[in-house]
């Protein structure tokens, strides 16, 4: 009966259904569970990511100056410290997720505490270097002015950091568990914290950027605050309470381990963009070329929050199911995510073309602008779908825990052709800040030819294999 349908058993751990499913219905079952995970993950990166667009937004009325500071210090702080916080926190999405699959519930808030310690430790040094952020932008080349205004904000800044340091960890520990609910609430719930606070601040008590910072700050906090009670009253984490117990130890130097290279990872492709924009600074007309680039970026980083979230379910689904032992649940669950987001780009890519000529108007009154965005669109779309593509093939990876293979693609694929291709064009080429944009294409092009290579040819048996090792072993 080869046209029958191949069956399996499911294999089941605590309130999962044990059956047998065909390989279709399998399918479908799978993309259920991480549309239920995606979904509201979209809500929680984009209000957790307003709260520092809206103390932006509200600087910008303050004036020239205090926009520029806060807009570089903004720019260096999440190089230099919030995107090392949320890469290192990522590894947690192969220790935590792998855990649940394996039923070892401990372990999860063991690894949490474990995670949260280094990063803490890491907000010392970060914190250090934002003091001396004027004497950092003066030496590269910077105005005085804005540098000292951006120092400003950067130091007021500095009490935001050991929040995110305990956030992050805390948004991995629930998602692991799939328990996207209370993260959704508690960052909806801070983020409306959070308008009228920095109003207040930025505009009530004069107290301009540093009051913009300072509700920043404010607002993790809060965020902090709702999820430990949550994650200490809740019967849901009764079996993964976080805990202090002997195992931290190891657990430290198992997430360090893990977590350099997930840092890696991130801060690798993070970095390119932030590059991208400052080289735009030194072309002809930079005014033109760096104003264009940065919307052409904003229209793809918004984007990118929505394959962001289904890579975070991703990365759930394929580690619960590797720590489960089922290779074969995990396999489908990659067919399942990448239906789903490349369903999303077509969507994505549709509304951007059909907008082209309006979309400008969005942005600037500039003729010349509104133009230049119009021919910039169909290079957007092709960065939103290797976005989409790689969004989820590198949620996949960290379910793997293959870390340290995408650190090597990502610098490989940004650093080896990205960013050359990217000079060449703009700067022998002359192709201005289309040239740079095209190089962009490319780097993240070879991400997603080599990530989904490498997922092409996975041994599922033997990554869960090896996951069950990580958890019950340690190595």
């Amino acid at each position: 009966m080869e046209d029958a349908p191949l069956l399996r058993e499911v294999e089941a751990g605590p309130g999962r259904k044990r059956g047998i499913w065909s390989r279709w219905d399998a399918f479908w079952e799978e993309l259920k569970k991480v549309s239920c995970i995606a979904l509201p993950m979209v809500v929680v990166t984009i209000s957790q990511q307003l709260v520092t667009t809206i103390g932006m937004m509200m600087v910008g009325h303050l004036g020239e100056l205090s926009l520029s500071g806060a807009a570089i210090a903004t720019s260096l702080t999440n190089v230099t410290g919030f995107s090392l916080l949320f890469g290192m926190s990522s590894a947690l999405e192969t220790l935590c997720g792998q855990a649940y699959g394996a039923l070892q519930y401990k372990k999860l808030g063991v690894y949490t505490i474990g995670a949260i310690i280094p990063l803490i430790v890491a907000c010392i040094p970060i914190s250090i270097l934002w003091v001396f952020m004027d004497k950092l932008l003066m030496l590269i080349g910077q105005d005085p002015l804005i540098s000292v205004e951006a120092k400003k904000y950067s130091t007021w800044l500095i009490p935001a950091l050991f929040p995110y340091a305990i956030l992050q960890p805390l948004v991995r520990y629930l998602q692991a568990q799939s328990l996207i609910l209370p993260m959704l609430l508690s960052s909806v719930v801070s983020l409306c914290f959070h308008v009228p606070v920095c109003w207040a601040f930025v505009f009530k008590f004069n107290l301009g950027s540093s009051g913009a910072a300072m509700a920043i700050a404010l607002s993790y906090w809060l965020n902090v605050i709702l999820l430990g009670v949550y994650v200490r009253c809740s019967s849901s984490c009764n079996d993964t309470r976080i805990s202090f117990s002997k195992e931290i130890y190891s657990c430290i130097g198992e997430f360090v381990r893990l977590a350099i290279p997930s840092a890696g990872m991130i801060c690798l492709e993070w970095w390119t963009y932030e590059i991208v924009i400052l080289l735009s600074g030194l072309l002809p007309n930079p005014q033109l070329e760096a104003s264009v680039l940065s919307i052409c970026l904003l229209i793809a980083s918004s984007h990118y929050f929505i394959p962001f979230s289904i890579g975070a379910g991703a990365s759930t689904r394929v580690s619960n199911e590797l720590g489960a032992g089922n290779s074969e649940a995990a396999r489908i669950a990659v067919l399942a995510v990448l239906v789903l987001t490349l369903s999303e780009a077509v969507l994505a890519n549709t509304a951007l073309l059909c907008s082209s000529r309006v979309l400008g108007f969005a942005f600037s009154n500039e003729k010349e602008v509104v133009d230049y965005i119009r021919g910039m669109v169909p290079f957007v779309c092709l960065l939103v779908l290797t976005d989409c593509i790689q969004g989820v093939l590198s949620g996949v990876v960290r379910g793997n825990g293959r870390q340290r293979s995408g650190a090597y693609i990502n610098l490989g694929s940004f650093y080896l052709v990205g960013l050359p291709v990217a000079i060449i064009l703009g700067f022998v080429a002359h192709l201005n800040g289309k040239g740079l944009w095209i190089g962009l294409n490319a780097g993240a092009t070879v991400q997603s030819l080599l990530l989904a290579l490498i997922t092409w040819f996975t041994d599922w048996q033997k990554q869960a294999a090896r996951a069950r090792v990580r958890i019950f072993h340690g190595n």
